[in-house]
């Protein structure tokens, strides 16, 4: 997206968006192969239109997203289905400001023949349209025609489906798969552990955390910082907790994310990173090997590699290569959801229904999976190599890229999307991690006590969302 935060999550999906990809994701994070559309206030509508058959009127799909990146995609499809007697009405807005959900939420209420028929959720609210507040508005999977089977079939990771679900009902998937590796700097690995071997790389910084610092301590020996910031560990350790930060309608404190405060911590009484914070300029510096002291790694999924790492690493590129973290994550992605409403109409549906099984589920060498993972979506431009929501399509797929000096992603990629998991999450995730990250920071700043800084993050909790602690 336009921001490099949020070029990235479905980007990011990607994409932190507040933060940057928003990336994506997390913080707020979304990934995204797009960019963002800028912000405004009324949304941006356009039209693509098939070619008509014969007979039939054709049918009009209203397609709500937060980038283009979506919208975008029609036009491959109606490239790949000259017969499809469908139009999309495509509504873009920013997730800038808040804006995409208040807007989305309204027309989703209103209904009528412009209400969005297809419309996108990136991962820090997809939790709302599928199984919180705005649930009730998402047709299930299985009323368009699109069943458990396909699912299993293309290999979906059970992390996204999760995530997807209501009740055991499919409601939404992702295009993009955004399970995380550690990304890491050969010529460093070589320097410090003898080798840049992805196999044995992920047993000198895992699993687990306590060899994760061991690791640490043996590249601080020589010079080096593990990560770059705090930052780069939260999503592993937010994503792998047992529990989300709601349990019984109460604000929980997953031991593994109150953990959270003695790690980062740690990293900075040792000088093990430099101390950054992700999506400033000093985090984009240990990229491209700039900072205070060099960094071995970042934890991410291909999305930051492709779409923020690949335009930071300047002379490090070529110079970096991913085996499994220390324990399983994902970061961002962006799902698809379809109206109740639309599937109401036989001939809505079946076209809302083909258009979403295309992008999500369709692992042919004519689906949006296989032009997506292998950067074919402009014939005869070769263009960003992506991982994908089916591990059938990046099985057969080519998941080579230069900077990480030639090395097939997937290889990785794949286990990581399926030791993913999406269980532990909740609808007010963006603003909780937020209140979070900040207190912890405070912590090791050495401006609030342990004590203090959890009594702080409960409070702000409370006064914010009005959700007590248990």
């Amino acid at each position: 997206m336009k921001s490099m935060k949020r070029v990235l999550v479905g980007i990011s999906t990607l994409l932190v968006m507040s933060s940057a990809l928003a990336a994506c994701g997390g913080n707020s994070n979304s990934n995204s192969n797009s960019n963002a559309s800028s912000p405004t206030t009324a949304p941006a509508a356009s039209a693509t239109e098939a070619p008509a058959k014969s007979n039939g009127e054709k049918v009009t799909i209203n397609l709500w997203s937060f980038t283009d990146e979506i919208p975008n995609m029609t036009k491959k499809y109606l490239e790949v289905h000259p017969d499809a007697n469908v139009e999309f009405k495509t509504t873009v807005i920013a997730t800038t400001d808040g804006a995409y959900q208040p807007a989305l939420d309204q027309a989703l209420a209103a209904g009528g023949k412009d209400a969005p028929d297809i419309y996108a959720a990136e991962s820090a609210f997809v939790l709302k349209y599928t199984q919180g507040d705005a649930s009730s508005y998402a047709a299930n999977y299985a009323d368009l025609g699109l069943d458990d089977q396909m699912v299993k079939d293309a290999g979906i990771a059970q992390y996204s489906v999760d995530i997807g679900s209501k009740d055991g009902q499919l409601k939404g998937l992702g295009y993009q798969a955004t399970g995380g590796a550690f990304i890491y700097r050969r010529s460093i690995a070589k320097e410090v552990f003898g080798t840049d071997d992805p196999a044995t790389i992920k047993t000198e910084v895992g699993p687990g955390w306590d060899k994760f610092f061991d690791a640490a301590a043996k590249l601080k020996a020589k010079g080096y910082g593990i990560v770059s910031g705090d930052g780069d560990i939260w999503h592993p350790i937010e994503n792998s907790s047992d529990k989300g930060w709601l349990v019984d309608g109460k604000l929980h404190i997953d031991p593994k994310r109150e953990e959270f405060l003695d790690l980062s911590k740690k990293l900075k009484d040792n000088g093990y990173h430099n101390d950054t914070t992700d999506w400033t300029e000093a985090w984009y510096a240990d990229m491209s090997g700039t900072g205070a002291q060099p960094i071995f790694g970042f934890f991410g999924p291909a999305w930051l590699i492709n779409y923020v790492m690949n335009g930071q690493v300047k002379d490090t590129n070529g110079d970096w290569a991913v085996t499994e973290p220390p324990t399983g994550f994902f970061w961002g992605g962006t799902w698809l959801l379809a109206s109740q409403e639309a599937a109401k109409d036989e001939a809505k549906k079946q076209a809302v229904a083909d258009f979403i099984k295309w992008v999500t589920l369709d692992t042919s060498e004519t689906g949006l999976q296989y032009y997506w993972a292998n950067g074919t979506m402009k014939e005869g431009e070769q263009g960003t190599k992506d991982s994908v929501a089916s591990s059938v399509v990046m099985g057969k797929s080519n998941g080579e890229v230069p900077l990480l000096g030639g090395q097939n992603m997937f290889d990785v990629f794949v286990p990581a999307n399926a030791n993913a998991s999406g269980k532990n999450l909740t609808q007010y995730d963006e603003t909780i991690n937020k209140l979070w990250r900040d207190q912890v920071r405070e912590y090791t700043a050495g401006k609030k006590s342990r004590d203090k800084a959890i009594a702080t993050f409960k409070q702000q909790v409370k006064d914010q969302l009005n959700i007590e602690s248990e």
